[in-house]
């Protein structure tokens, strides 16, 4: 594991289109098929990463709350599975079912996605507002494995709740830390 920064994608890049496998349906999902009206939001994320499992439980919470009020949330998975065979399909497939996922989880076999968003870590988070152009990116809070901070989702709530009520969103945003994404070898 080599502890990385996201990269933070400049505010306004509209959100790169995708079509990839949906492990929890079994089908192709595209960024317009999971859009919404209010906001879209873009998860990088896998199954072995210390830093995911750390806020796994919270952020099933924060999505089913937000959810309701009109949100919508994808996570993708970019690593090689080949050297990483615990973040699979199949290993996706258990994760979805233990801890109830609600919304799609996509396998970005090519990696082209996790690089058209300028992701390198997990977690790492995108908002996008209606227009699918990106109003934050970056943590879910300061929480890490080992710090002693609770998972609690600030950042990534105060960057919804102020979307939801019309209010600016904070150009200071910190980015997320996590594992980097597992890129395939050349």
């Amino acid at each position: 594991m080599t502890e990385t920064f996201s990269t933070m994608l400049p505010l306004g890049t509209i959100a790169p289109d995708f079509k990839l496998l949906d492990i929890r349906s079994g089908e192709q999902v595209s960024l317009y098929d999971v859009q919404s009206s209010v906001a879209t939001i873009i998860i990088f994320m896998c199954n072995h990463c210390p830093y995911v499992k750390h806020i796994l439980p919270k952020l099933i919470e924060v999505v089913k709350i937000y959810q309701l009020k009109g949100i919508s949330f994808t996570a993708i998975s970019s690593n090689d599975v080949t050297r990483y065979p615990e973040d699979n399909p199949e290993a996706m497939k258990l994760a979805i079912k233990k801890y109830d996922f609600t919304f799609p989880y996509l396998y970005d076999e090519t990696q082209a996605v996790a690089r058209a968003y300028q992701a390198v870590c997990t977690p790492d988070f995108f908002v996008f507002d209606d227009k699918l152009a990106c109003v934050y990116r970056g943590r879910f809070d300061d929480s890490t494995p080992g710090n002693g901070h609770p998972v609690t989702g600030r950042d990534l709530r105060q960057a919804l709740d102020a979307l939801l009520t019309g209010k600016p969103i904070s150009a200071e945003q910190k980015p997320s830390l996590g594992c980097n994404i597992k890129w395939k070898e050349n």
